[in-house]
């Protein structure tokens, strides 16, 4: 049994939070960009690019994460192209999180009134100025609490990377319990990271809810 004082598995959890912290932005900031796009194509006016919308949401939503990222991290060699660990897990939460990114935003454009696209229209806006100017910064406002409530989602999420061979937080602490042999306290520890990260947004996200019903 290799010898860890109690300092050495907070540092060690510590450095490795920080990818998981990197990890959770790049899924989210990726997730956003791929999701604006997925949006676009929920809401267009061709049925069939709103189809094309739904059936991705459908299958990034109803397959499991753990499954999306073998595809990634197992499937994508097998067609010849090499994938790092760091890679596949970005990937695989990024298209992950479109999904459900996108149908929250959806849900916020559906929620204005239809006199929001008849007044853009009597204005002279064509369709995509209307998005731009009147109907996106109205449900992005609406859509800001559950969007911080599956962030917190996202980070917990990061967890399921640790199977690809990621070296975020569990990872880690797997690494450290099978030195140590002391299951409650390291995983003790992880769960206290893991509060601290999600704790903060929780309560944003309950406080913007709290402000979008007294508006």
């Amino acid at each position: 049994m290799i010898e860890f004082t109690f300092w050495d598995m907070v540092r060690n959890l510590l450095l490795a939070a920080r990818w998981t912290v990197l990890l959770s932005l790049a899924a989210f900031v990726g997730g956003g960009v791929v999701g604006m796009v997925v949006l676009f194509f929920r809401i267009a006016k061709n049925k069939w690019a709103r189809r094309l919308a739904s059936g991705y949401i459908a299958l990034f939503q109803g397959t499991p994460l753990l499954m999306q990222l073998f595809l990634m991290f197992f499937g994508l060699p097998m067609l010849g192209l090499r994938i790092e660990p760091w890679t596949a897990a970005a990937l695989g939460l990024t298209f992950f999180a479109s999904a459900y990114l996108a149908e929250i935003w959806r849900g916020g454009v559906d929620a204005l009134p239809r006199g929001q696209w008849d007044a853009g229209a009597s204005l002279g806006l064509h369709y995509l100025q209307e998005l731009r100017l009147i109907i996106l910064p109205q449900a992005f406002s609406i859509t800001r609490a559950p969007t911080v409530g599956f962030l917190v989602q996202l980070i917990k999420s990061t967890a399921l990377t640790s199977i690809i061979g990621f070296e975020e937080l569990v990872r880690t602490s797997n690494a450290i319990n099978n030195a140590t042999f002391e299951p409650f306290t390291v995983y003790g520890l992880v769960a206290l990271i893991f509060f601290v990260m999600c704790f903060p947004l929780t309560q944003y996200a309950r406080a913007l809810e709290r402000r979008a019903t007294t508006n």
